[in-house]
């Protein structure tokens, strides 16, 4: 809704605001300089890129239709699936996790929280950590080390994309002035011709120049900064996760884990305690 609202504004404010000081939109219509600008930006665009951010351009627009995919809802679930699974080995010990973290599609504890469970991610996440504790690692800083190199990697992995479409938002002013500079030859060519028709010409021109800056800041940028804002609030789901763990492992309590996960979390998305009081009270002990 924001992409749409926003292209809205911008599309009618520029033209809109043109067509108003009395300019003519049909000299806008110049299609080979926007092939030119939009073929060479994406032709950059697969140069400067690799296959794996290539093959993420179709969720990465998807990304900025949608925004985030955590909404509060999904971090009261996520607090309430740790709550269940530290109750879990404080009740019944580590050997309990076993079934739930060797086959977590199958896991009962997982799949009573589909948000998480669908996240193969997060899963894999919690469950490689939790194996660990199985195995009989239990230093705190060292887990904590390794959960943030892990963290990061996942971080540098989305930021190529958002690097992806800042490039196309940093070229395409440049590509601008190239069809400019073509269209200037162009009208170099017919300099015989009567000052009206070398006017629409040179107009023509510097639509060029016009086109590159308006889709570069009006377009490129702002949903570079989009997917960049959505991936650092999504973060935060993992960071949630981290922070329980870690308290976990530390030896708190359940509740005092998952108040540290609550902690981590964004405040327009961070439930209340009372609402993480009320979620975990409702979770059924036999899972």
């Amino acid at each position: 809704m924001r992409l749409i609202v926003g292209t809205i504004i911008v599309i009618l404010c520029v033209f809109g605001g043109y067509a108003a000081m009395g300019g003519k939109l049909g000299v806008l219509w110049q299609p080979w300089e926007y092939v030119i600008i939009l073929g060479a930006a994406i032709g950059a665009f697969v140069i400067g890129n690799s296959g794996p951010v290539l093959k993420a351009v179709p969720a990465m627009f998807g990304t900025i239709v949608k925004g985030p995919k955590y909404k509060r809802e999904a971090y009261v679930e996520l607090l309430a699936m740790q709550f269940s699974l530290y109750r879990l080995v404080k009740q019944k010990g580590l050997l309990a996790l076993e079934q739930h973290i060797e086959n977590p599609h199958d896991s009962t504890l997982f799949n009573a929280f589909p948000t998480f469970a669908a996240n193969h991610h997060a899963v894999e996440f919690v469950c490689d950590y939790m194996r660990m504790l199985t195995l009989g690692a239990d230093n705190v800083h060292e887990i904590d080390a390794l959960m943030d190199e892990e963290l990061e990697t996942h971080h540098q992995e989305q930021e190529r994309i958002v690097g992806a479409m800042q490039g196309i938002a940093d070229g395409t002013p440049a590509l601008g002035i190239v069809a400019a500079v073509l269209g200037v030859i162009k009208t170099m060519g017919s300099i015989a011709e009567p000052p009206e028709v070398l006017g629409g010409l040179i107009a023509g021109a510097l639509v060029g120049t016009f086109f590159g800056v308006f889709v570069a800041y009006g377009f490129f940028g702002p949903m570079a900064q989009s997917l960049k804002g959505t991936f650092e609030a999504e973060s935060k789901y993992y960071l949630s996760l981290k922070a329980g763990l870690l308290s976990h492992i530390s030896g708190q309590p359940p509740v005092m884990a998952v108040e540290f996960a609550r902690k981590a979390l964004m405040s327009d998305v961070r439930p209340t305690f009372a609402e993480v009081e009320a979620a975990t009270s409702d979770l059924p002990t036999n899972i």
